[in-house]
């Protein structure tokens, strides 16, 4: 045992040192971006034993079994729209290219899987008991199917009321179908969900499967919040389904949060991605409900559905293009500002530009490390000439872009890593100067609730904070 135990040790040593290094090299080689290469690759060469495991976990930034998934739930549900009159969609479509607007955003149609379609009706929901008191009327009405995906789903009073309507609904013969992130409703009790499905409603949960490796891939989440109401009636936006949303008691409360309910044929867009996650859950198709006909005005809508089974960081590349697209303004709200290097040069050059750039992010945190690294972030923006405001009143959690006086963007994607490259998001890109203009009129009201960040607060930031900011802001990449 003497022998063989310094020998053992040694061994496990070299063998630890060296599956870090395949790792650091697998990480060159997969993780999309330089700055995540490099953090990954050196700890995993220097500090085997403390990044070996995380970065299995972790580190990988492609979802190849999705990517499969994908396409075979494309090709099952080009079988199913053939069965459906799809002409008003390309009616739509068609109309939708007439827009001066829309043709700022040149990179907008290739980008998105889903064209910009015209006659669209949009309402904006501000704050979580208007967000709610909508879905549940909508769904309360439901007559031909019912579709819900959120990121997270409490076991709370707002929680349980959805369950006990979508249990309704179930037993009104009306077919149910539930979508959760496995991860982001990690808290979900089995009770919960089994009372749903005891009840007839279809319920899954969005996580990493088949294959080996995949199964410790915890780091890919489903962030999409999703609502489709018989087809004609859709709901999308940065709210999940618990008490905070509703301004209830809690650390972080008041929660600001925006959704936008929406009819018209982008629903069928919504109903196409939600039936996507669906496929990679449960290997079957939902109900695929399209009208027969569409108003003859509305707005221009385009649902921009992101994740990490894309060919590029879609999501990323969104926000450059609506950035690099604005003349006179762009305005963004998020709750974290991590930005890759590409947004923050087209934030630098819209400034340069003479546009009016603002960001509003929280001033509060949820997760301090990625809290320090946005504040980071964010002094380096108002040093750019970024106007940047930090909300007071509570936790601000919603997803809003505005561009000039007609582009405006609402759903659930950050300016940050895990949105850009990580996360399954969706936004939804309007065109519209009537619906702009009351985006424009909410963002104010957000504004003049908000303090603004001047240089010299980033000057006098004690220095053991700018060292933790800095550590964050190293990390930021693989957050």
């Amino acid at each position: 045992m003497d022998f063989f135990g310094p020998h053992l040790f040694a061994y496990l040593i070299t063998l630890i040192h060296s599956l870090g290094t395949m790792a650091a090299v697998h990480a060159v080689l997969t993780v999309r971006t330089a700055q995540g290469s490099i953090a990954w690759a050196l700890s995993l060469i220097f500090i085997p034993y403390l990044t070996l495991i995380p970065y299995l976990v972790f580190g990988r930034s492609t979802f190849d079994a999705y990517i499969k998934a994908r396409r075979q739930a494309n090709e099952e549900m080009r079988k199913a729209i053939a069965d459906l009159n799809w002409r008003p969609w390309v009616e739509e479509a068609l109309t939708a290219r007439a827009s001066n607007a829309y043709d700022s955003l040149r990179a907008m149609p290739k980008l998105g899987r889903m064209p910009c379609l015209a006659n669209n009706q949009l309402r904006l929901l501000i704050n979580g008991q208007a967000t709610f008191d909508a879905i549940f009327e909508a769904v309360e009405q439901a007559r031909e199917a019912v579709l819900i995906q959120f990121f997270i789903v409490h076991d709370d009073q707002l929680g349980r009321r959805l369950q006990h309507l979508l249990i309704k609904k179930a037993a009104q013969g009306v077919p149910v179908y539930l979508l959760y992130d496995r991860i982001g409703s990690h808290s979900l009790p089995h009770h919960y969900v089994q009372a749903l499905r005891d009840a007839g409603v279809q319920v899954k949960a969005f996580a990493t499967r088949s294959g080996w490796l995949n199964r410790f891939q915890v780091n890919f989440r489903n962030h999409r919040k999703i609502v489709v109401v018989d087809g004609r009636q859709g709901f999308v936006g940065g709210h999940n389904v618990g008490d905070e949303y509703l301004g209830a008691k809690a650390p972080l409360s008041p929660w600001r949060d925006t959704h936008v309910a929406v009819s018209g044929p982008v629903v069928a867009c919504m109903q196409e991605s939600f039936a996507e996650d669906w496929f990679w859950a449960a290997r079957e198709l939902p109900p695929l409900i399209l009208p027969q006909s569409y108003p003859d005005d509305g707005v221009l809508c385009q649902l921009l559905a992101s994740g990490p089974a894309d060919p590029y960081e879609t999501c990323s590349l969104f926000f450059v293009e609506a950035i690099h697209a604005a003349t006179q303004r762009v305005w963004i709200t998020s709750p974290y500002f991590i930005p890759d290097e590409a947004v923050f040069a087209a934030l630098r050059l819209a400034v340069l530009r003479g546009v009016d750039v603002r960001l509003l992010l929280p001033s509060r945190p949820d997760h301090r490390i990625v809290y320090a690294a946005s504040s980071l972030y964010a002094f380096e923006a108002v040093r750019a000439g970024v106007r940047v405001f930090r909300y007071q009143p509570g936790f601000l959690h919603q997803k809003v872009v505005l561009v000039d006086s007609e582009i405006s963007a609402i759903g659930s994607a950050n300016l940050d890593n895990r949105s850009f490259r990580l996360n399954f998001e969706v936004m939804l890109l309007t065109v519209d100067k009537t619906f702009a203009g009351e985006v424009e009129q909410m963002l104010n009201a957000d504004f003049a609730l908000s303090h603004e960040i001047n240089e010299d607060e980033g000057r006098e930031t004690h220095r053991l904070r700018q060292l933790g900011m800095r550590v964050a802001r190293l990390i930021s990449p693989i957050l």
